[in-house]
């Protein structure tokens, strides 16, 4: 079997079962009681991994400013994967020139404009322009949940196009961040470990556009700046499905979003961020699609 044929079967079977719910466009879907039952249980077992780190708790909504978004710079990195939101802002005449070109099957959206947000693309991005300016001595410490857009429609249904990131971020000394970094690895290693998953951590890179993407593919691979816990969902048939990336930022956000840590010098910052969906798929494609049938340690482990 291909891999596409592998993804082809794989999305079949949880339609059949209910776990998910097609709607008709590839990489977006519903979910069930049961799938949504499992990703809570995947989430107590993410929390319990952060005990005592006093981390702030955020969340927000799937949308955000679209000036936050530009000065994120993930428009020049990933304009393929950006979605901006568009709505009608004209009158009586336009509304009417709008119907017309919907009844003449027409590209309709052409009357519409920027509504001024754009879908977010990474629970972590909303949080930056919160800390410009002077952060503590310890710096800062957030746990953010949220859903994310990515347009990069598939048959594989470990890559949706909505999809939600539990993430926790440092801000503040650049030793202070790596290390969040690293501790991150052995805690989401841990964390699929507990939920039965055979994992690898590989260093990897984000899928950047064009020839100057390839060159900071290039060198974040170098730097080890990205490491993945990857989990074969297809076998051998694929190098492994990343579940947890834990990332190093660098500078990135600190020079765009004026952060400084206690001392005044560029913040850096770190996150890790959890795949809530692919976690619930990797267990479904490791202990099957019947959470009923799953051991009883597991079951215990997941709902005491």
């Amino acid at each position: 079997m291909t891999l596409a044929e592998s993804h082809a079967t794989f999305r079949t079977a949880l339609i059949d079962v209910g776990m998910l719910v097609p709607t008709g466009v590839d990489g977006l879907y519903g979910r069930s009681g049961a799938f949504e039952d499992i990703v809570d249980a995947i989430d107590r077992v993410v929390v319990a991994a952060a005990d005592g780190d006093q981390a702030t708790r955020l969340r927000f909504p799937p949308l955000m400013p679209r000036a936050v978004f530009e000065r994120t710079d993930y428009l020049a990195s990933f304009p393929n994967l950006a979605g901006s939101v568009h709505t009608f802002g004209g009158g009586d005449a336009e509304h009417a020139e709008l119907l017309a070109q919907y009844e003449r099957g027409e590209d309709w959206t052409r009357s519409l404009e920027p509504a001024g947000v754009v879908l977010q693309p990474a629970a972590c991005h909303p949080l930056y322009p919160l800390n410009t300016g002077r952060l503590p001595e310890a710096g800062r410490l957030y746990d953010v949940f949220g859903y994310c857009f990515r347009h990069e429609p598939a048959i594989d249904p470990a890559r949706m196009q909505a999809f939600r990131m539990h993430e926790f971020v440092y801000l503040g000394y650049p030793d202070a961040a790596l290390a969040h970094r690293e501790k991150w690895v052995g805690r989401g290693m841990g964390v699929l470990e507990a939920l039965g998953l055979k994992a690898e951590a590989v260093v990897a890179n984000d899928p950047f556009f064009g020839r100057l993407g390839r060159m900071l593919a290039v060198n974040q691979r170098d730097e080890a700046l990205k490491i993945e816990l990857v989990v074969r969902l297809y076998g051998d048939a694929e190098e492994g499905t990343a579940v947890v990336s834990s990332n190093s930022h660098q500078d990135h956000f600190g020079v765009n979003f004026a952060i400084e840590t206690a001392d005044g010098a560029v913040a850096h910052s770190a996150c890790v961020g959890f795949g809530m969906d692919r976690i619930a798929l990797a267990m479904m494609q490791t202990h099957g699609l019947e959470p009923a049938a799953w051991s009883a340690a597991l079951r215990g482990r997941l709902w005491p």
